[in-house]
């Protein structure tokens, strides 16, 4: 406790799910949140749940005048930006044969553009501003190794961690650090849409999917976005400053590199 006192953050994606949790354990640790998401009544909605510490702002991580303008939003009614959580992502699955250039364009735009060019414009923000910063962005389990169904969703995430390697090596020389957090299964609302898929496309039971990769979890259980806070809160202190473009596992030991 005291080393987020006054600090803002914006994370994207943050209406629901681990954004959400992130946002309530930042603000739990004295940050004003801003909860960046396109659907702006649920980031409003999210925000209230919250109380003062947090703010809604509207965010297409596929426009870049949607992009620039969050940021000068945040930056107007915030003071500037302490910390970038770059958590909007997007899932799909299909067998290699029936991948389609609409999905994987989708996916692209959100989890590999969205993140690069939101954290290009926040580093800008930082960097201005001259006070360093901390950037984490959300990859995965699923961006350590390929499988038969996600092949674009894995190689989104892989993208993930190598930009965070990147754009660490070359952000650190402005006092901001880049790293990465990379979740195994996480119980909630986006694992009840991977089931749902997984259930078409393996002719499963619905829930038998979480059932079944839930069992081969080490730790004994799915992850919740709860498990994924201490790092997020971690990564975004001073005990992390000399920490740079590394990922982190959090995944109840499904992944060890």
């Amino acid at each position: 406790m005291g080393q987020l006192d006054g600090k803002t953050a914006i994370i994207t994606g943050a209406a629901r799910g681990i954004g959400l949790a992130f946002a309530r354990a930042y603000a739990a640790e004295g940050v004003r949140v801003a909860i960046a998401d396109i659907n702006l009544e649920a980031a409003r909605e999210a925000a209230r749940s919250i109380g003062e510490s947090a703010v809604a702002v509207a965010l297409d991580v596929t426009d870049q005048a949607s992009i620039d303008a969050a940021v000068a939003d945040v930056e107007a009614r915030l003071g500037g930006i302490d910390i970038l959580v770059n958590n909007a992502a997007l899932f799909d699955l299909a067998p290699i044969v029936e991948i389609t250039r609409q999905s994987y364009d989708r996916l692209y735009a959100v989890n590999v553009a969205g993140l690069l060019f939101m954290m290009q414009a926040v580093a800008k923000s930082m960097i201005a501003r001259g006070k360093g910063g901390k950037i984490i962005n959300m990859a995965s389990q699923a961006g350590r190794r390929g499988e038969p169904l996600v092949a674009v969703y894995c190689s989104t995430k892989a993208a993930v961690i190598s930009l965070t390697q990147s754009a660490g090596l070359d952000l650190i020389a402005h006092g901001i650090n880049v790293n990465a957090i990379a979740p195994g299964v996480v119980e909630g609302e986006h694992w009840d849409h991977v089931d749902s898929l997984f259930a078409r496309h393996e002719g499963l039971a619905p829930g038998e999917k979480k059932r079944r990769v839930g069992a081969t979890v080490p730790y004994g259980r799915m992850g919740t976005a709860q498990d994924l806070t201490g790092m997020a809160v971690f990564l975004a202190t001073p005990a992390a400053d000399y920490i740079v473009a590394q990922t982190y596992n959090v995944d109840g030991g499904n992944w060890m590199s």
